[in-house]
């Protein structure tokens, strides 16, 4: 239960508003754990000392910006501790926080991060379907970057939502390596001379889906490296808060442009798929006593291999065991473990049925 004291400082956090100036002097100026997730864009520190061209002669547009450049490993190192130091205080201790990177500081992150007691959930591999090609040859071409996930701290009982992850992929569960396109095309910001507003604008579909997965509607999300606003544009539309930390007057007016014409998704198609774990807690005696199952009743497993009858309490038989639906599931296969709502089923006309249905019946009963 949070405290009258944190629940005011709460509301004293400004919402859906960009920030000017140094993100770590802002977030020092901010209540403490008041934060329910952070993406974090950092800059890459890539050390470009060439231009780079392609084979026609062309220039390519890369990150030539100051921003990125900084005197050598150990002054990137120190602006990493000092950025990192500061979101872990205004991260809730139960919030997440995820910071992209590429192959040049990733791994330095990853390592400041351990070192700061952020507890690593998952390494996440964007896989980019249209990088951009190595022009010289010399290396193979650039076609990912890595986002690290990570709790508060190993207690956290952070979010994940599974079910919707799951939805999102065809019902099938989400792994760790998302093939997405970079920003390109009509996404893809121009200033007033027809450039690229930003180098490394991220594609509306990657904020979507680390919004989606790690927080709820409702939800303050703050970006530190805001840009041209790609983590406040998807926040909005998902009906989450924001708050955006931006230095470059450029980027901050792009942004906040682009957060005009925003729209939130209605508040009935908001709403996620709910984690099982959320849903009442049905015994399975519980059919028995509403008639969804008849004492005596015969389930099966798979293939009609097993088969144990239903008792009057709720308990039932095999040839050689007697218990619950999940503990007789395991025995009959000589297994350690086993889910008896979706291993055993039911014969309806000839046709086996997972008794999971029946469970489902009486959870929309109860709702």
């Amino acid at each position: 239960m949070r405290s009258p004291g944190r629940e005011r400082a709460e509301k004293m956090v400004p919402r859906n508003v960009i920030l000017k100036g140094d993100c770590v002097q802002h977030m020092s100026s901010m209540p403490e754990s008041c934060v329910d997730v952070i993406f974090a864009d950092p800059p890459y520190n890539l050390q470009l000392s060439n231009k780079l061209v392609r084979p026609d002669q062309t220039k390519v547009d890369g990150v030539n910006e100051s921003w990125d450049k900084f005197d050598n490993h150990g002054s990137y190192d120190q602006f990493t501790v000092d950025w990192l130091a500061a979101a872990k205080r205004v991260l809730k201790p139960n919030g997440t926080l995820w910071v992209i990177g590429s192959y040049h500081n990733i791994f330095r992150v990853g390592s400041i991060l351990q070192d700061l007691n952020f507890w690593l959930l998952n390494d996440v591999i964007w896989r980019k379907s249209n990088p951009m090609p190595n022009f010289r040859g010399r290396r193979f071409t650039n076609a990912h970057e890595t986002l690290i996930w990570c709790a508060h701290s190993e207690k956290s009982k952070y979010i994940f939502n599974y079910e919707s992850m799951k939805a999102l992929n065809e019902d099938i569960q989400m792994r760790s390596d998302w093939l997405l396109p970079i920003c390109n095309g009509s996404e893809r910001l121009k200033n007033e001379h027809g450039l690229k507003a930003h180098p490394t604008q991220k594609p509306e579909a990657l904020l979507h889906r680390v919004i989606l997965a790690s927080s709820n509607e409702g939800d303050l999300i703050l970006d530190p490296f805001f840009g041209t606003g790609t983590t406040g544009a998807v926040a909005k539309q998902l009906r989450r808060n924001f708050i955006g930390i931006e230095r470059e007057d450029d980027y901050i007016q792009v942004a906040e442009e682009r957060l005009k014409n925003i729209r939130p998704i209605s508040s009935e198609a908001i709403k996620q798929t709910a984690s099982k774990k959320d849903e009442p807690r049905i015994p399975f005696g519980w059919l028995v006593e509403r008639g969804l199952l008849r004492p005596g009743e015969t389930l099966y497993g798979p293939s009609r291999r097993y088969a144990a009858k239903v008792t009057v309490d709720g308990s039932i038989i095999s040839s050689d065991h007697r218990g619950s639906i999940h503990k007789i599931g395991a025995a009959v296969q000589g297994a350690s473990a086993c889910n008896g709502w979706t291993f055993w089923h039911l014969d309806i006309e000839g046709k086996l049925v997972p008794i999971d249905i029946l469970r489902q019946k009486l959870r929309a009963e109860l709702n």
